[in-house]
């Protein structure tokens, strides 16, 4: 669909033409005409496919024709990271070229400077607000901004809100809004506490469901039927092989990122470890040594995974099986983004795995590729994915189903149109 085919007014429309963008990706063409329509909506969205301008173009569209309070926040978008919130800041500044609609980005991680430049935008009433959940907070609290006449309230990336512990945070922001707020709600996987919190805050909402791609041929997925005791003697044995070099090892909780990390370092392996524990500052340094070499392998949990955006990731390890298959896809599609764009992906899988592996073996339409062990390590066991019970976090995952008060659902094949994507 072409984007003049919306209902967007023309000085949106110039926008888009002079930056070049001329049909919409499959999330735009879906998202876009709801929000429109006033209606609140919950998506289902990966990085990549558009995702951020689905709700930027409606919004500012609206703030453009007037009718809104004047000094005063009438829309506030949420962002899980100071990255993903200067990303949307970006793309609010290109689309609103033509039309004047104030912004201000709000989050951590900065100097005094910066904590006055954002407090002195709350204060004059910036028309959109984009901010990380604590500091926005922090200047709720100090008095330096007034949400009472907003108008639009977007949530993005909430699933990774929600595992970084923001939900008293979302909360305590949605009180302030008034009941007439329009509620938007991005999220890449659709958990059981996704919808508890979209039945929570979004009234009557249509429901819009974006299909994850699937993994690039150019990736080659393999995996170790092991037991867990052999996982680190396997992992040590392929890097004494093969000197390790940008290469990603994901974990599926901090605490293992932490040992894993440790371990590793103990072996004189040049490793760093990036979890939700270290500080904003912190995070920075470890993408930017991994970024330049300086660091060989990053071992790192999902809630930092689509953050990291670096070419030539050279292989991708899963240490254990991630909590959902759209997870193993975002972890491995770190991967095959060079100029050559090949990767390799290897995955342990322990007894107590291999039912969720099989789930992914599913999910994913493939059969994987299983290395024989070496015997050296001992005895591995069979691949028995249908005699292993898994009562972890895959209990109630299932995507099938819906709770009552979603309607509506639609869902699309993210084609490769070859359509701009924000």
């Amino acid at each position: 669909m072409k984007f003049d085919e919306l209902n967007l007014e023309d000085a949106i429309l110039d926008g888009l033409d002079a930056m070049n963008f001329q049909e919409t990706t499959p999330i735009q063409e879906l998202t876009i005409p709801v929000i429109l329509e006033g209606k609140d909506i919950i998506a289902c969205a990966q990085t990549g496919t558009g995702k951020t301008a689905a709700y930027v173009l409606p919004l500012i569209n609206e703030l453009s024709k007037g009718g809104f309070p004047e000094h005063t926040v009438n829309a506030v978008i949420m962002a899980p990271t100071r990255e993903l919130a200067q990303q949307i800041d970006q793309q609010i500044e290109g689309f609103s070229y033509f039309i004047p609609v104030s912004a201000v980005a709000v989050y951590g991680g900065t100097d005094g400077i910066a904590w006055e430049q954002q407090k002195k935008g709350l204060e004059s009433g910036a028309d959109i607000v984009i901010a990380t959940p604590g500091r926005l907070l922090s200047h709720i609290k100090l008095g330096t901004v007034d949400l009472s006449h907003a108008s639009f309230f977007v949530l993005d990336e909430a699933d990774r809100m929600l595992d970084m512990g923001f939900y008293d945070d979302i909360m305590q922001v949605h009180k302030l809004l008034p009941p007439s707020c329009q509620v938007i709600m991005f999220s890449a996987t659709m958990p059981p506490k996704i919808r508890t919190l979209a039945k929570t805050i979004l009234k009557d909402p249509e429901e819009i469901k974006v299909a994850i791609s699937r993994p690039p041929d150019t990736i080659m997925q393999t995996a170790y039927i092991c037991h867990d005791t052999q996982k680190l003697k396997i992992l040590e044995d392929l890097f004494s092989k093969n000197r390790p070099q940008r290469v990603i090892i994901f974990s599926s909780s901090k605490m293992k990122v932490k040992e894993l990390a440790s371990t590793l370092k103990r072996m004189k392996f040049n490793v760093a470890a990036m979890h939700s524990d270290l500080e904003q500052s912190q995070r920075e340094e470890v993408m930017k040594e991994f970024k330049n070499g300086h660091i060989d392998i990053l071992v790192a949990t999902d809630v930092v995974a689509r953050g990291i955006d670096i070419n030539d990731i050279k292989l991708v390890i899963n240490f254990d099986i991630p909590h959902d298959p759209e997870d193993y896809v975002h972890r491995i599609g770190r991967t095959a983004r060079g100029t050559n764009g090949e990767g390799l992906a290897i995955t342990f899988v322990s007894i107590e795995e291999q039912a969720p592996f099989k789930r992914i073996e599913t999910f994913l339409d493939k059969t994987i590729y299983k290395i024989p062990i070496d015997p050296k390590f001992g005895e591995a066991p069979p691949y028995e994915p249908g005699k292993h019970t898994h009562t972890g976090k895959w209990k109630g995952r299932s995507r099938r189903g819906r709770p009552p008060g979603f309607k509506n659902n639609k869902t699309i094949k993210n084609s490769p149109s070859g359509s701009s994507k924000h």
